[in-house]
């Protein structure tokens, strides 16, 4: 299990150990940041090396790698779009506003695989893919996918422009990566960003008229998550539900009946067992707070035909804590998950969910919750 959790907050990044054995506490052990929002955190392979996004307003966004496990950082170029050609036009083409040619939020990290050493992918808000091939010191926006003509279909969600906030690299292969867009759809390479093809075939938005309501391009998934051991299994929290697919892109099933609320931001699967997702539901749309003012997560071990509403240890009145997409992990042994709030509430389970522990209740509103890998 992992012993360590970072958590990325609107004033700065916290690191959580678990100390003292099987009898210990977790507790806040060391602060980062301190101010400054901290919209994203990743652990590379081996937990030493972790990353960090900020957002900061007029001074933009910021990446700072830490090559000890948070001990100490060094600030890294962010991601930088090219100029925008004279003349051209870039329109959100469902708000009717412009998209900038310039990041205005980081949304997503991963790795490559083993054998591509250096391979990370970034995603980012306009909707850029970036790729480094030297650890994230350096970035390349991914051309042929900003420049497939699709994009033009892509809009902003909850952010006022389209974001990528997931990607999914396949372990058995490098050259396969999934993007999730809000809102946009999923996108697949197999060729390591030579090419693209729109993957999110069977997914449903109930806010577009009935006939377009299918329509790939305009899905708004808000996370997608990948069965390590079973990559082709995925699950996605949507804006309109949860699916799943165990085919791959392209072939997503709606999982229906979910109380209290098939409404949220965050999934987790289990490491090694696809069957096995966690969920924490709202209520969607204008009022976006836990049914009932009930702090709940929700579980299904067979595969979406039912689901466990888990509650113990978690406030049961009078909460209204809103947990974003990046706000929950799973650890490697797949018993171990935290996630956080954003009233600054965080908890663990030892045990898949049965039971939560709360380890602050006063944090910052918190963005991002990694488990040291």
């Amino acid at each position: 299990m992992s012993d360590q959790i970072y958590v990325g907050t609107r004033k700065g990044l916290f690191t959580v150990k678990r100390t003292g054995g099987a009898q210990g506490s977790w507790t806040i052990t060391r602060s980062a940041f301190l101010g400054d929002p901290v919209t994203l955190v990743h652990s590379e392979p081996g937990g030493q090396r972790i990353h960090v996004a900020l957002d900061l307003g007029h001074f933009g966004v910021k990446t700072h790698i830490s090559e000890d496990a948070g001990e100490t950082w060094n600030e890294t170029d962010a991601p930088q779009y090219p100029e925008q050609p004279e003349g051209t036009v870039d329109m959100d083409m469902f708000k009717n506003i412009p998209i900038p040619w310039t990041t205005k939020a980081i949304w997503a990290f991963a790795n490559g695989t083993p054998d591509q050493a250096g391979r990370m992918w970034c995603g980012t808000i306009p909707g850029g893919l970036f790729r480094s091939d030297d650890g994230g010191a350096s970035w390349d926006l991914v051309r042929s996918l900003w420049d497939h003509p699709d994009r033009k279909k892509w809009f902003g969600g909850g952010a006022d422009f389209p974001a990528i906030h997931s990607i999914l690299v396949d372990p058995r292969d490098g050259k396969h990566v999934i993007a999730g867009v809000s809102c946009g759809g999923v996108w697949e390479t197999h060729d390591d960003g030579e090419t693209w093809a729109q993957g999110a075939q069977g997914m449903r938005a109930d806010f577009l008229p009935p006939d377009q309501s299918m329509v790939p391009d305009s899905q708004d998934p808000h996370l997608l998550v990948a069965c390590e051991s079973a990559p082709d299994s995925m699950w996605t929290q949507h804006h309109c539900g949860i699916f799943r697919t165990t085919k791959g892109c392209g072939n997503w099933e709606e999982v229906t009946d979910v109380e209290p609320s098939a409404f949220g931001f965050a999934v987790a699967v289990h490491p090694r067992d696809a069957d096995t997702a966690w969920f924490v539901p709202a209520i969607k749309d204008q009022t976006r707070y836990p049914a009932g003012g009930q702090v709940v997560v929700t579980r299904t071990r067979d595969g979406g035909k039912s689901f466990d509403i888990l509650r113990e240890g978690l406030p049961q009145e009078h909460a209204y804590d809103l947990v974003y997409r990046h706000s929950l992990d799973i650890d490697e042994s797949g018993d171990r998950l935290a996630f956080g709030s954003t009233t600054g509430a965080l908890w663990v389970t030892e045990d898949q969910g049965d039971s939560f522990e709360q380890i602050s209740g006063h944090l910052p509103p918190v963005y991002c919750v990694r488990f040291t890998r």
